[in-house]
């Protein structure tokens, strides 16, 4: 098994707000280094909750004003629909903290042709970051059963992608359209956390954290990235990895 920094609690609440206590932490001190923070949002029930623990216990502890706000990846629905990965983040974070509306960039997905709103999304990224690849203070990713994080899913043509930031992507399931970052643009980033809960992603987390990488489990290629990748399971998503001690 890959050496990681993995860390499992009791359960997915006892993660999420450990997980959230750690976001805010970074927020706070990219501040102080450079003046402002970038978080790049993920979608998914276990992101979701950290949100909604950020929220309600470091509305006040972190400098939301001085925080920028992307997306990793974004289903291809209207910004109002349910399964939108910006409509969740907003209604369990972003409406409940003083984040600056200028400061928050959602996937343009109201553009009738993925390529263009993909290229559209990459045009902002560059105006935001000036270097080859974004560097994200903090990028926040879960993992599907099928081992996929952001919307890059096993056999998919963007997990090779090496110049592009943003591409249009199929996923095996609705909604089909997807935007996401590539993988040099989420592992430029100088942390990254990934939320793993729930017994149904246990196979994947072991999958993602095997002997080698493996593109039959996108996640398991984010062992890439330039910093150390904190992997955030509960006791259930654990339960494949042997023995670990809960927190």
């Amino acid at each position: 098994m890959i050496a990681a920094d993995l860390r499992v609690f009791a359960d997915a609440g006892a993660l999420a707000a450990a997980a959230a206590r750690e976001v805010a932490h970074v927020l706070v001190a990219a501040t102080r280094e450079h003046g402002s923070a970038s978080m790049a949002l993920s979608g998914g029930r276990t992101p979701r909750d950290l949100y909604q623990c950020l929220a309600l216990d470091h509305r006040h502890d972190t400098p939301w004003g001085r925080v920028h706000v992307y997306w990793g990846d974004e289903r291809n629905v209207p910004h109002d629909d349910d399964r939108s990965n910006y409509r969740m983040a907003r209604e369990s974070l972003l409406d409940h903290v003083p984040v600056r509306a200028e400061h928050v960039y959602p996937m343009p997905t109201v553009l009738g042709e993925p390529g263009r709103a993909a290229a559209a999304y990459e045009r902002t990224l560059r105006s935001q970051f000036d270097a080859e690849w974004p560097r994200f203070d903090i990028v926040l990713l879960g993992i599907g059963d099928d081992g996929h994080t952001a919307s890059l899913f096993p056999g998919s043509a963007a997990l090779t992608e090496a110049r592009r930031w943003v591409v249009a992507t199929t996923a095996p399931v609705e909604p089909r359209g997807r935007l996401t970052l590539t993988l040099p643009a989420l592992t430029h980033a100088t942390a990254m956390f990934v939320l793993v809960a729930g017994r149904s992603k246990a196979d994947a987390l072991r999958r993602a954290l095997g002997d080698r990488p493996d593109p039959r489990c996108p996640a398991s290629l984010l062992h890439a990235a330039r910093a150390p990748v904190v992997w955030w399971a509960d006791a259930e998503a654990a339960a494949h990895l042997g023995s670990r001690s809960s927190r």
